[in-house]
């Protein structure tokens, strides 16, 4: 008889968020029933998928929508669902058609581009905090300023608007930590930043985001608020998830400091060790958005009935021990890591490849300028962002 039999749905999330830890829960349910039922903080009962062949199958199902679940009765631990009209809100066809006029932003050539940016952009920063002098606080001089900026140039924001949006995405990002009203005010503050863009874009285009959404509602290929959803979308991805995950990947190899030692002497395992950062580091501070079934689906060998809401944990997916050998331990040997960081499916992240740029200059600016980098206290003092949807910390200091 299952957990779920004998004691009915537990509540979600199981317990507070720890650093980068993840609930015993999840693992428990990972090994003895993938697919479980929970409770969710709103609109009822919903699936957690923890099993990495569940979630893989269920994030290349059609039959999951993602458009579904903007309804208000689905189930989710946000105070608001998904807003309709954005990428992560939509199914197909319209989810390819405008995955097509966003992905020509992320081109190999502008990312190589932005890439170059990036390592004057790392060096600049990292001089000012080598000239300030210990202690250094990495989420300000690495975490914030590297994806803000790299996602502005590549969306066409000026500059010097990044703290309007960022003020208004703080917000909107939320689980616990604002109310309903708030992150409404917040999203539709972001709307209305994002048409004025537009608007203010229009006399001058060129080859970023901005410009080659106006181009697609010039020709009718996708609507304004298509055009201004889906920029908000990129905009969160771009940066509050990059952010967010420098910030975490830091934390991860100070705290554990041999691992940034053994990189810091052979840098060529730079790059297996990123995977592996993606895969252990649940970024996430709850399970994922949610989806509903438009009919009934087995996964796992359980029935989803049609109208159900599903959701999964991708962290503890990616430390399935019938796919990752000793899954809980951080590997930079790892010789076969297929883990599902950026997603998969039709939704996979589109903006992966910049996302891996911006980690690896990171990293690379600080290993070769702070080979004695170590945090200013114990990894128990550093504070972490509460009540949002990606973990992070407040501040992270370092000294060297």
């Amino acid at each position: 008889m299952t957990v779920t039999e004998t004691a009915g749905p537990p509540k979600y999330p199981f317990g507070p968020v720890v650093r980068l830890d993840l609930h015993p829960r999840y693992a428990e349910l990972c090994r003895n029933e993938p697919v479980s039922r929970v409770t969710m903080p709103y609109g009822g009962e919903a699936w957690l998928l923890t099993g990495y062949h569940e979630i893989k199958e269920f994030l290349a199902d059609p039959r999951f929508s993602s458009h579904a679940a903007t309804e208000p009765d689905t189930a989710r631990v946000t105070p608001l669902p998904l807003r309709p009209g954005n990428l992560l809100s939509m199914d197909p066809p319209d989810h390819g058609r405008i995955r097509k006029v966003v992905a020509h932003a992320f081109r190999p050539r502008i990312v190589s581009q932005l890439a170059d940016r990036m390592r004057d952009l790392v060096d600049s920063e990292l001089d000012a905090m080598e000239e300030a002098g210990p202690p250094g606080d990495l989420v300000q001089r690495l975490a914030i300023p590297l994806p803000v900026r790299m996602i502005v140039e590549l969306f066409g924001v000026p500059y010097e608007e990044r703290a309007e949006f960022r003020r208004y995405s703080d917000v909107f990002v939320a689980t616990s930590a604002h109310t309903k009203e708030e992150i409404n005010e917040a999203r539709d503050g972001l709307e209305e930043f994002l048409r004025r863009l537009i608007a203010k874009r229009r006399s001058s285009l060129s080859d970023d985001l901005v410009s080659v959404m106006i181009e697609a509602l010039d020709a009718g290929e996708l609507s304004e608020v298509e055009a201004v959803r889906t920029g908000i979308g990129v905009l969160m991805a771009g940066h509050e998830t990059s952010l967010s995950m420098i910030s975490n990947v830091c934390f991860l190899l100070l705290a554990q400091r041999e691992l940034y030692a053994r990189l810091c002497d052979d840098p060529e395992l730079i790059d297996p060790a990123l995977e592996e950062m993606l895969r252990i580091i649940p970024l996430r501070s709850v399970g994922s958005f949610p989806r509903r079934a438009s009919e009934d689906v087995v996964i796992g060998g359980v029935t989803i009935r049609k109208g159900d809401t599903v959701i999964f944990q991708r962290a503890q997916g990616d430390r399935d021990e019938r796919v990752f050998e000793d899954p809980d331990t951080i590997r930079f040997d790892r010789e076969r890591n297929p883990h599902l960081g950026f997603g998969h499916g039709m939704h996979y992240c589109l903006g992966a490849s910049l996302a891996r740029a911006e980690l690896r200059v990171a990293l690379e600016g600080l290993m070769a300028r702070f080979p004695s980098l170590r945090l200013a206290g114990t990894a128990e003092d550093v504070p972490w962002k509460p009540g949002l949807i990606a973990r992070a910390p407040e501040s992270l200091l370092v000294t060297w």
